[in-house]
């Protein structure tokens, strides 16, 4: 599944107010997809629904970790974002090491 795919982002006051809490703004959350962005299986949080974990960047270069689920309404599939914040050093490295990855092939 590519970014073309999903038809958008699935937000009621329950997860806004999750992903806010580290004040990871909803517009920076929405923007780490439409960039260079590194996706893991999250099977250790995917007890009812298959979960995952994505690692990009901010248009102003900022690292972000999303935790988020996908949502069919329809035919129409749909980003439910669970959990966001701002990555630390080490995560960024990961980050940068991964998408250098996806980079060169």
């Amino acid at each position: 599944m590519t970014v073309q795919d999903i038809a958008g982002f699935d937000w009621d006051r329950t997860n806004q107010d999750k992903c806010q809490k580290h004040s990871v703004s909803l517009a920076e959350i929405e923007a780490i997809f439409h960039g260079t962005l590194a996706v893991f299986p999250d099977p250790t949080h995917s007890h009812h629904e298959e979960r995952f974990i994505a690692i990009g960047k901010t248009p102003a270069g900022r690292s972000v970790f999303v935790a988020f689920t996908l949502r069919q309404r329809g035919h129409s599939t749909y980003i439910r974002p669970i959990s966001a914040r701002y990555m630390h050093r080490k995560e960024v490295e990961h980050y940068e090491k991964e998408t250098a990855k996806i980079e060169d092939q």
